[in-house]
């Protein structure tokens, strides 16, 4: 413990060498000096202790508009300089961002139709896993031919994209996740809005298509819906669609790559995997809870609360540290090492309450598939270098890795 000042916001991203090469050196200290600090640069109350975490999240009365945010909370009000105030805020922000009851109203909906397609979708991810594999020999760069195409792909399929599409639909992808960075250049934001003009139009295209001509896909069941009375305009299902789309890619890529770093470091553990198939399940969670793919989310308070003896106004923002709380020496045992047997305890990887990740149950069924079916195909996979650091990725709020260079 220092007596150094409080990391602000940018400190607790990749742009701080020492945060980007292991953020518990910076979290570990700021959790154990002040878990609950007021951050004026951002102008949020940054939250770092599990409990506190725990129950922001699960605070179903907490805003996540920024429309709600006091004039002093600066990212917050960033966030809406943007906006056209003319423009109906569903048609602009995804249920990443939305409160009740326009969250419930489109979220429930989409939640319902994709995770029906997620319970019948193993097949088809294993054929996705299957064909990544084929490709892989010698030297390869993992990231690049396995962690990244496969969320892509499963996506595509779900949402039913033409296999004739589907290399648009990978650049389109890829350009969309800039919207995820806040420091984006401006080269960065015209390949974003590129890609975000394209993929709306090919949206848009295929939605009207789907109410013509149904498909066994996810955009026609949306569509179905809608014609059932479901109370849901073609504006709000192209923004989740998207929302959908950069999310579950991103995420579940940093998920499967950091999996498979964190195993060929840890014989001891890849070698339980091996020995028993059937802890996949766990060894997800752990992966989740030890090394997970998004460092933060934010709530806006609804009313005057306390946190860690700090007052908190309605109207000021509170954005809670996913990494440190999983990490939290209170809840977990021994937090900082890496135990895929171990007794589980809840994570907040993936956030929750009423906005826990919608993709939570694909992303782990994507994980689960591609970490077996990768070391069963390659039972001797290791690091090509595994003395050199990692090439952490340098997308503020997000771990994930540039590069994973391994030996098929």
């Amino acid at each position: 413990m220092t007596s150094a000042p409080l990391p602000s916001m940018i400190d607790l991203t990749p742009l701080n060498e020492t945060y980007r090469a292991d953020p518990h050196v910076v979290l570990d200290d700021l959790r154990a000096r002040c878990p609950v600090h007021r951050d004026e640069v951002s102008g949020s109350f940054i939250v770092s202790r599990y409990a506190d975490v725990r129950a922001i999240v699960s605070d179903r009365g907490m805003w996540r508009d920024a429309i709600h945010a006091a004039e002093t909370e600066v990212m917050q009000r960033q966030r809406m300089q943007q906006v056209d105030p003319s423009v109906p805020r569903t048609s602009l922000s995804s249920i990443l961002t939305l409160d009740d009851p326009d969250h419930a109203r489109i979220r429930q909906p989409l939640a319902q139709a994709l995770y029906a397609r997620v319970a019948r979708c193993r097949p088809q991810v294993e054929a996705i896993v299957a064909r990544a594999l084929e490709g892989l020999q010698g030297q390869v760069d993992l990231m690049d031919r396995f962690c990244v195409p496969i969320p892509i792909d499963v996506i595509a399929v779900i949402l039913g994209v033409d296999h004739d599409r589907l290399v648009e639909f990978r650049a389109w992808s890829e350009g969309v996740i800039q919207g995820l960075n806040p420091f984006r250049t401006q080269e960065q934001t015209q390949e974003m809005e590129r890609a975000s003009l394209a993929l709306n139009g090919y949206f848009t295209e295929t939605i009207a298509a789907r109410r013509k001509a149904p498909r066994d896909d996810l955009i026609s069941d949306m569509t179905r819906l809608q014609a059932e009375g479901v109370d849901l305009n073609d504006d709000e299902l192209r923004i989740n669609l998207s929302a959908l789309l950069v999310g579950g890619n991103l995420t579940t890529t940093d998920l499967i790559g950091n999996a498979v770093r964190l195993l060929l470091l840890h014989p001891e553990e890849l070698a339980k995997l091996r020995a028993d198939p059937g802890i996949i399940n766990g060894l997800v969670e752990e992966v989740l809870r030890y090394e997970p793919p998004v460092d933060i989310t934010g709530r806006i308070a609804s009313q005057p609360l306390e946190f860690g003896g700090c007052p908190v106004k309605a109207g000021q923002s509170l954005t809670v540290l996913l990494r440190a709380a999983n990490r939290d020496p209170e809840v977990y045992e021994d937090p900082h090492r890496f135990n895929v047997t171990r007794k589980h305890r809840p994570h907040v990887a993936f956030g929750g309450g009423a906005h826990i990740c919608i993709g939570a149950p694909l992303a782990r069924l994507e994980a689960q598939v591609a970490l077996v079916m990768l070391f069963d195909r390659f039972p001797g996979l290791k690091l090509a270098h595994p003395d050199t650091p990692p090439e952490w990725r340098r997308l503020p709020f997000f771990r994930g890795l540039e590069r994973l260079d391994v030996i098929a």
